[in-house]
């Protein structure tokens, strides 16, 4: 029996950086919060650079993009999925942000058959009903009468996960479209998203004063961010569409531990049930053979 060739491995490693990058950006998202900066303010900075860099490697990105306006929608669906999970990790429990984040089964459904055209199976509404489980059985609260969302975190979390389900939804809709410009519309919406917030009035305050106490961290987790990109268009250029998936779920295992290992997350035995139930959709929605749904 030969061994896999490192070439060979490459594009799952690259995959699983990108998941060990989102898995982990938490811990810069909540150093950023505690040094003074608003999630909001965090994602501007982040983003700003990243665009910036985007921008100066591939210039040309840009012309593409104005030649496909449509692009739009993929913007907004992109800035806000960051917006909703950066926000959400900052400044809750991260095993139950991550969990609820990633019901993809919930709103992969609905959208794939509204922008798809992809009717749902009796294979997919089973797999939806064994995600709704896990869902209530995440947001039960000991005491609590209902299992419903509670506090900022879990709306946002929640709204993260329907505008990143939608995004992977554009994403197949507009596959053929130039992938600088779909690159670029991600990077830019996560800019565009949260600066429209901060000048809302939602961060709270005038701008954060540059400072080397957080400068740091944000340089960190922008050079992240755009190393994990790279290796995820890398990867998943070269491995079957479910294979990418069901390696990019590494990120549910590397945040929870993190978490619980360093004292961000307090998971109860109900969360750890209801997270096994949505993983367990989540994984079955990408088996290799099932039909479209």
């Amino acid at each position: 029996m030969t061994r896999p060739s490192l070439s060979s491995a490459a594009p799952a490693l690259a995959l699983l950086f990108n998941a060990m990058v989102w898995g982990l950006s938490w811990i810069a998202f909540k150093a950023l919060h505690g040094h003074g900066l608003h999630p909001l303010w965090s994602t501007v900075v982040v983003y700003a650079g990243a665009l910036l860099a985007l921008l100066l490697w591939r210039p040309a990105s840009v012309r593409s993009l104005l030649g496909h306006p449509h692009l739009l929608a993929l913007m907004a669906a992109a800035g806000l999925t960051n917006v909703g999970f950066n926000w959400a990790v900052t400044v809750g429990d991260v095993v139950r942000v991550t969990l609820l984040f990633y019901l993809m089964p919930v709103w992969s459904i609905g959208l794939a058959w509204w922008l798809l055209g992809e009717r749902p199976t009796p294979a997919a509404l089973a797999r939806l009903g064994l995600a709704l489980a896990g869902l209530v059985l995440v947001l039960h609260r000991p005491g609590g009468a209902w299992p419903l969302p509670s506090g900022a975190a879990d709306f946002l979390a929640l709204l993260g996960g329907f505008c990143f389900a939608l995004t992977n939804a554009l994403l197949r809709r507009w596959r053929d479209t130039p992938r600088d410009a779909r690159v670029l519309a991600m990077f830019a919406g996560g800019l565009a998203m949260s600066g429209a917030l901060v000048l809302a009035g939602l961060a709270g305050g005038a701008p954060p004063a540059l400072s080397v106490s957080w400068l740091p961290w944000a340089l960190a987790l922008t050079l992240a961010f755009l190393g994990g990109n790279l290796a995820l268009q890398y990867g998943a250029a070269r491995l079957p569409a479910q294979v990418t998936a069901l390696i990019m779920l590494a990120e549910v295992v590397i945040a929870a531990v993190s978490a619980v290992l360093l004292g961000a997350a307090t998971p109860t035995a109900w969360t750890w049930a209801g997270g096994v139930l949505i993983v367990s959709a989540a994984v079955l929605s990408i088996r290799p053979g099932r039909r479209p749904g």
